[in-house]
């Protein structure tokens, strides 16, 4: 008895162990499935210059370049082999939404705005409204201050201090000529 106690501990430990490793091959489908559940926070990535509609149908043949950066802003791409040319680019991705592009292109003739090619471009306010992800807002506070406070908070006058000598009309030297 005292030989079969140790064996059986021995295939008792190699069967659990065998268990074990099955078990740890059937969590692994079980740890993808919570991985998909709990994902981590992704920012929101802007990059480029945003140009809106507004922007855009402000901008008249002949404006000056820097009319144009005026209200546009400075370009994103500037190329030396494409002096008269200033690219715009925009991108926007967020997670779980499908990521915006889009280009503006202004072309100019010397200091002129000739053209000005550009995808379909959102408004203000429908850029602003893309923009909330559906976060909720707290209660937004007041902002006013009641008379009481604005009382309590009023700044009382200071006193008139005395006006400054005069300048002197000379300095004296700075080194002494005496070298």
């Amino acid at each position: 008895m005292s030989k079969s106690l140790p064996r059986f501990f021995c295939l008792s430990l190699t069967g659990l162990s065998l268990v074990s490793l099955t078990a740890c091959g059937s969590l692994d489908h079980a740890s993808t499935r919570r991985i998909r559940v709990v994902t981590p926070y992704k920012i929101d990535i802007v990059q480029g210059n945003f140009v809106s509609r507004e922007q855009a149908e402000a901008l008249k043949q002949g404006m000056s370049r820097v009319q144009v950066r005026d209200i546009l802003g400075t370009p994103l791409l500037v190329s030396i082999f494409h002096a008269d040319r200033w690219d715009y680019v925009f991108t926007f991705q967020r997670q779980g939404v499908e990521p915006q592009a889009r280009r503006v292109t202004v072309f100019f003739a010397g200091n002129s705005l000739t053209r000005v090619e550009a995808d379909p471009l959102p408004s203000e306010a429908e850029f602003v409204a893309s923009l909330d992800s559906g976060r909720k807002a707290g209660k937004v506070p007041v902002l006013e201050m009641s008379e009481e406070s604005l009382k309590a908070t009023a700044v009382t006058a200071a006193p008139v201090a005395k006006p400054l000598p005069p300048l002197p009309a000379s300095y004296p030297p700075l080194e002494n000529g005496a070298n």
